[in-house]
Protein backbone atom coordinates (compact mmCIF):
# COMPACT_ATOMS: atom_id res chain seq x y z
CA UNK A 1 0.00 0.00 0.00
CA UNK A 2 1.42 3.34 -1.17
CA UNK A 3 1.11 6.79 0.56
CA UNK A 4 0.33 9.56 -2.17
CA UNK A 5 0.60 12.58 0.22
CA UNK A 6 4.36 13.78 0.68
CA UNK A 7 3.27 16.48 3.05
CA UNK A 8 0.17 14.96 5.33
CA UNK A 9 -3.02 16.78 6.54
CA UNK A 10 -4.02 16.81 10.22
CA UNK A 11 -4.61 13.44 11.53
CA UNK A 12 -5.16 12.12 15.20
CA UNK A 13 -2.01 11.57 17.11
CA UNK A 14 -0.50 8.40 17.62
CA UNK A 15 -2.07 7.86 21.53
CA UNK A 16 -5.92 8.58 20.36
CA UNK A 17 -5.14 6.43 17.15
CA UNK A 18 -4.50 3.43 19.93
CA UNK A 19 -6.81 4.42 22.19
CA UNK A 20 -9.49 4.06 19.25
CA UNK A 21 -8.35 0.89 18.09
CA UNK A 22 -8.45 -0.25 21.86
CA UNK A 23 -12.13 0.93 21.98
CA UNK A 24 -13.41 -0.26 18.78
CA UNK A 25 -12.30 -4.01 20.21
CA UNK A 26 -11.29 -5.33 16.90
CA UNK A 27 -9.73 -8.82 16.43
CA UNK A 28 -6.91 -10.04 18.55
CA UNK A 29 -4.29 -12.37 18.77
CA UNK A 30 -1.95 -13.06 21.89
CA UNK A 31 1.40 -13.77 21.19
CA UNK A 32 3.34 -15.18 24.18
CA UNK A 33 7.01 -15.45 24.35
CA UNK A 34 7.19 -18.88 24.76
CA UNK A 35 4.46 -20.44 23.32
CA UNK A 36 1.69 -20.39 20.03
CA UNK A 37 -0.14 -17.83 18.82
CA UNK A 38 -3.80 -17.75 19.91
CA UNK A 39 -7.16 -15.61 19.76
CA UNK A 40 -8.68 -15.19 23.09
CA UNK A 41 -12.55 -15.96 23.60
CA UNK A 42 -12.83 -12.25 24.91
CA UNK A 43 -10.40 -9.05 25.36
CA UNK A 44 -10.77 -6.15 26.41
CA UNK A 45 -8.19 -2.72 27.11
CA UNK A 46 -9.01 -0.59 29.94
CA UNK A 47 -8.36 3.39 29.55
CA UNK A 48 -5.09 2.75 31.92
CA UNK A 49 -3.78 0.27 28.75
CA UNK A 50 -4.18 -3.17 31.25
CA UNK A 51 -6.22 -5.50 28.90
CA UNK A 52 -8.03 -8.24 30.21
CA UNK A 53 -8.54 -11.33 28.52
CA UNK A 54 -10.37 -14.93 28.35
CA UNK A 55 -8.92 -18.06 27.51
CA UNK A 56 -10.63 -21.46 27.79
CA UNK A 57 -9.46 -23.31 31.17
CA UNK A 58 -7.74 -26.06 28.71
CA UNK A 59 -5.27 -23.64 27.11
CA UNK A 60 -1.90 -24.64 27.86
CA UNK A 61 -1.35 -20.85 28.59
CA UNK A 62 -3.68 -21.07 31.61
CA UNK A 63 -2.24 -24.19 32.99
CA UNK A 64 1.45 -22.83 32.66
CA UNK A 65 -0.12 -19.80 34.71
CA UNK A 66 -1.98 -21.74 37.19
CA UNK A 67 1.41 -24.16 37.89
CA UNK A 68 2.23 -21.22 40.63
CA UNK A 69 0.10 -18.53 42.40
CA UNK A 70 1.03 -15.03 40.54
CA UNK A 71 3.21 -16.61 37.82
CA UNK A 72 3.98 -14.40 35.11
CA UNK A 73 4.66 -14.79 31.04
CA UNK A 74 6.02 -12.36 29.01
CA UNK A 75 3.49 -11.70 26.15
CA UNK A 76 2.31 -9.81 23.28
CA UNK A 77 -1.24 -9.19 22.25
CA UNK A 78 -1.95 -7.91 19.11
CA UNK A 79 -5.33 -6.09 17.97
CA UNK A 80 -5.81 -5.26 14.65
CA UNK A 81 -8.23 -2.64 13.30
CA UNK A 82 -10.61 -3.93 10.40
CA UNK A 83 -12.19 -2.04 8.16
CA UNK A 84 -15.80 -2.68 7.44
CA UNK A 85 -15.89 -3.10 4.42
CA UNK A 86 -14.76 -6.19 2.07
CA UNK A 87 -11.17 -4.66 0.89
CA UNK A 88 -8.57 -6.58 -0.80
CA UNK A 89 -6.52 -5.54 2.47
CA UNK A 90 -8.86 -4.85 5.01
CA UNK A 91 -6.40 -4.18 8.56
CA UNK A 92 -6.19 -0.53 8.89
CA UNK A 93 -3.92 -0.74 12.08
CA UNK A 94 -2.12 -2.79 14.03
CA UNK A 95 -1.64 -2.21 18.09
CA UNK A 96 0.69 -4.04 19.81
CA UNK A 97 0.58 -4.31 24.03
CA UNK A 98 3.75 -6.13 24.90
CA UNK A 99 3.89 -7.22 28.81
CA UNK A 100 3.62 -9.70 31.78
CA UNK A 101 -0.07 -11.78 31.86
CA UNK A 102 -1.53 -13.36 34.90
CA UNK A 103 -4.51 -15.07 36.15
CA UNK A 104 -6.91 -14.32 38.00
CA UNK A 105 -8.82 -16.23 40.37
CA UNK A 106 -11.58 -15.84 43.25
CA UNK A 107 -12.70 -12.37 44.17
CA UNK A 108 -10.39 -10.64 41.71
CA UNK A 109 -11.35 -12.27 38.75
CA UNK A 110 -14.80 -11.35 39.44
CA UNK A 111 -14.34 -7.81 40.40
CA UNK A 112 -12.36 -7.68 36.94
CA UNK A 113 -15.04 -9.21 35.03
CA UNK A 114 -17.64 -6.80 36.73
CA UNK A 115 -15.24 -3.70 35.87
CA UNK A 116 -15.30 -4.84 32.45
CA UNK A 117 -18.88 -5.36 32.15
CA UNK A 118 -19.96 -2.06 33.32
CA UNK A 119 -17.29 -0.77 30.29
CA UNK A 120 -18.76 -3.44 27.69
CA UNK A 121 -21.41 -5.66 28.52
CA UNK A 122 -20.79 -8.63 26.54
CA UNK A 123 -22.56 -12.33 26.84
CA UNK A 124 -18.79 -13.84 26.46
CA UNK A 125 -18.11 -12.66 29.99
CA UNK A 126 -20.60 -15.20 31.75
CA UNK A 127 -18.26 -17.69 30.58
CA UNK A 128 -15.75 -16.46 32.96
CA UNK A 129 -15.18 -19.29 35.69
CA UNK A 130 -17.57 -21.28 33.52
CA UNK A 131 -15.02 -22.73 30.90
CA UNK A 132 -12.85 -19.95 30.76
CA UNK A 133 -10.06 -18.16 32.11
CA UNK A 134 -9.61 -14.62 33.08
CA UNK A 135 -6.14 -13.32 32.42
CA UNK A 136 -4.48 -9.39 32.77
CA UNK A 137 -1.68 -8.25 30.46
CA UNK A 138 0.16 -5.31 32.33
CA UNK A 139 1.70 -3.50 29.59
CA UNK A 140 5.43 -2.24 29.30
CA UNK A 141 5.24 -0.43 26.32
CA UNK A 142 2.73 -0.04 22.97
CA UNK A 143 3.26 0.51 19.95
CA UNK A 144 0.46 1.24 16.90
CA UNK A 145 1.34 1.23 12.70
CA UNK A 146 -0.79 2.45 10.59
CA UNK A 147 -0.90 4.58 7.71
CA UNK A 148 -0.02 7.63 9.69
CA UNK A 149 3.30 6.12 11.03
CA UNK A 150 4.63 3.51 13.37
CA UNK A 151 5.02 5.41 16.76
CA UNK A 152 5.79 3.96 20.41
CA UNK A 153 3.82 5.04 23.27
CA UNK A 154 3.72 5.57 26.62
CA UNK A 155 1.24 4.45 29.22
CA UNK A 156 0.73 7.75 30.30
CA UNK A 157 0.27 8.94 27.13
CA UNK A 158 -2.45 6.30 25.84
CA UNK A 159 -4.21 6.68 29.35
CA UNK A 160 -4.90 10.61 29.01
CA UNK A 161 -6.05 10.32 25.74
CA UNK A 162 -9.68 9.57 24.55
CA UNK A 163 -11.06 7.84 21.79
CA UNK A 164 -11.80 9.44 18.66
CA UNK A 165 -15.66 10.70 19.36
CA UNK A 166 -17.14 8.78 16.00
CA UNK A 167 -15.15 5.56 16.58
CA UNK A 168 -17.93 3.15 17.69
CA UNK A 169 -20.25 5.11 14.78
CA UNK A 170 -17.78 4.72 12.22
CA UNK A 171 -18.88 1.61 11.14
CA UNK A 172 -22.63 1.80 10.32
CA UNK A 173 -21.95 5.28 8.41
CA UNK A 174 -18.88 3.97 6.07
CA UNK A 175 -21.28 1.05 5.27
CA UNK A 176 -24.28 3.10 4.59
CA UNK A 177 -21.87 5.63 2.56
CA UNK A 178 -20.98 2.91 0.42
CA UNK A 179 -24.09 1.03 -0.36
CA UNK A 180 -26.68 3.77 -0.18
CA UNK A 181 -24.34 6.74 -1.75
CA UNK A 182 -22.02 5.53 -4.36
CA UNK A 183 -22.78 9.27 -5.59
CA UNK A 184 -21.17 10.75 -2.60
CA UNK A 185 -18.06 8.42 -3.13
CA UNK A 186 -17.83 9.60 -6.58
CA UNK A 187 -18.71 13.68 -5.30
CA UNK A 188 -15.34 12.96 -2.27
CA UNK A 189 -13.21 11.50 -5.03
CA UNK A 190 -13.27 14.92 -6.99
CA UNK A 191 -10.07 15.68 -4.04
CA UNK A 192 -8.38 12.90 -5.54
CA UNK A 193 -4.95 13.45 -7.09
CA UNK A 194 -6.02 13.21 -10.37
CA UNK A 195 -4.04 10.08 -11.30
CA UNK A 196 -6.41 8.17 -8.70
CA UNK A 197 -9.35 9.08 -9.92
CA UNK A 198 -9.99 5.88 -12.38
CA UNK A 199 -9.44 3.58 -9.21
CA UNK A 200 -12.03 1.94 -7.43
CA UNK A 201 -12.66 4.27 -4.64
CA UNK A 202 -14.02 2.85 -1.05
CA UNK A 203 -14.61 4.93 1.86
CA UNK A 204 -11.89 3.83 4.58
CA UNK A 205 -12.39 5.30 7.85
CA UNK A 206 -13.37 8.44 9.46
CA UNK A 207 -12.48 10.73 12.53
CA UNK A 208 -12.95 13.79 13.52
CA UNK A 209 -10.06 15.47 11.29
CA UNK A 210 -11.02 14.07 7.99
CA UNK A 211 -11.96 11.48 5.88
CA UNK A 212 -10.18 8.65 4.20
CA UNK A 213 -10.39 7.14 1.20
CA UNK A 214 -9.12 3.76 0.02
CA UNK A 215 -8.50 3.68 -4.32
CA UNK A 216 -8.52 0.20 -5.26
CA UNK A 217 -6.07 0.22 -8.62
CA UNK A 218 -5.47 -2.33 -10.89
CA UNK A 219 -2.09 -3.35 -9.03
CA UNK A 220 -1.69 -1.34 -6.12
CA UNK A 221 -3.83 0.52 -3.49
CA UNK A 222 -3.45 3.92 -2.24
CA UNK A 223 -5.14 5.11 0.75
CA UNK A 224 -5.79 9.17 0.75
CA UNK A 225 -6.83 11.52 3.73
CA UNK A 226 -8.96 14.82 2.83
CA UNK A 227 -8.94 17.02 5.88
CA UNK A 228 -11.47 18.97 7.42
CA UNK A 229 -11.56 22.32 7.50
CA UNK A 230 -11.41 22.03 11.26
CA UNK A 231 -11.22 19.57 13.64
CA UNK A 232 -15.17 18.33 14.93
CA UNK A 233 -16.82 16.43 17.44
CA UNK A 234 -20.17 16.32 16.67
CA UNK A 235 -22.42 14.75 14.03
CA UNK A 236 -24.04 17.92 13.13
CA UNK A 237 -20.25 19.61 12.66
CA UNK A 238 -19.21 16.78 10.85
CA UNK A 239 -22.50 16.93 8.00
CA UNK A 240 -21.41 20.40 7.77
CA UNK A 241 -17.79 19.61 6.85
CA UNK A 242 -19.23 16.74 4.60
CA UNK A 243 -21.29 19.04 2.52
CA UNK A 244 -18.44 21.50 2.40
CA UNK A 245 -16.42 18.60 0.66
CA UNK A 246 -19.04 17.60 -1.39
CA UNK A 247 -19.84 21.29 -2.50
CA UNK A 248 -23.81 20.73 -1.58
CA UNK A 249 -25.35 22.18 1.26
CA UNK A 250 -28.12 19.89 1.09
CA UNK A 251 -26.65 16.66 0.44
CA UNK A 252 -26.21 15.21 4.01
CA UNK A 253 -29.13 16.23 5.08
CA UNK A 254 -30.95 13.47 4.51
Amino acid sequence: MTDTQTRRPPAPHAAERARTIAARGGLAALLPQAGTRTSPLFHHVHPSGTAILLLADEHPLVGQLRQTPRTEVTAMLEIADQAPLPLREPVRGLLWLTGWVTALDGQEARDEILAVADARPDHRLLDAGHGASVLRLTPASMVIADAEGTSSIQTEQFATATPDPFCRNEDHWLRHLERAHRDVVGQLARHLPEELRDGHVRPLGLDRFGLRLRVEAECDDHDVRIAFARPVSTPQELAGELRRLMGCPFLSQR
